[in-house]
């Protein structure tokens, strides 16, 4: 397991905001925590060395993309061995309709959450790309309806220096 990294008040709060919007400038940014812009850009170098920060992502509307229907697949793997799950992994991440991939515990083996046209193209990929694999023993499909983000991520101990913000900020 991952070693946890100390952070201040100051760290927490670049972290709720970058979390929001991460294309804030660092002079916003340090305006709003209230440092000097040099000392911001020192911290969240800080932070992105540590491994608190792993990268930046762009989000993206399936559905302006042709891909208005999301599902969650539950797919069981039979036998679940390391020589099967690891091309099967490779294999599901290579689709261009899977957005995320999750191994689990329990009895499905895997989550996959994936983006299509349709119900005919949802039917296509669970027959062609996950039922029609040998070591696939069941898939389960079930419809996303709406999705909301959640967050910030934050340590558990940050959840007290985030009590004492005002309540109207944007997360």
């Amino acid at each position: 397991m991952a070693e946890s990294v100390a952070l201040d008040p100051v760290d927490l709060h670049i972290l709720r905001l970058l979390q929001n919007d991460a294309r804030t400038t660092y002079r916003d940014l340090a305006a709003q925590v209230g440092v000097a812009p040099s000392t911001c850009l020192d911290r969240v170098t800080r932070l992105r060395r540590s491994g608190v920060i792993l990268g930046h992502q762009l989000r993206l509307d399936p559905a302006k993309l042709g891909r208005g229907l999301e599902a969650l697949l539950s797919v069981q793997v039979r036998p679940h061995r390391r020589d099967l799950v690891g091309p099967f992994v490779d294999r599901i991440r290579a689709l261009p309709e899977a957005l995320s991939l999750f191994h689990l515990t329990g009895p499905e083996d895997f989550l996959v959450h994936v983006a299509v046209a349709d119900p005919a193209d949802l039917q296509r990929l669970v027959l062609d790309e996950f039922t029609a694999r040998r070591e696939v023993a069941r898939v389960e499909t079930r419809l996303i309806f709406q999705q909301w983000a959640c967050g910030p991520l934050l340590p558990p101990d940050a959840e007290a220096v985030g009590a004492h913000e005002s309540s109207d900020q944007s997360w």
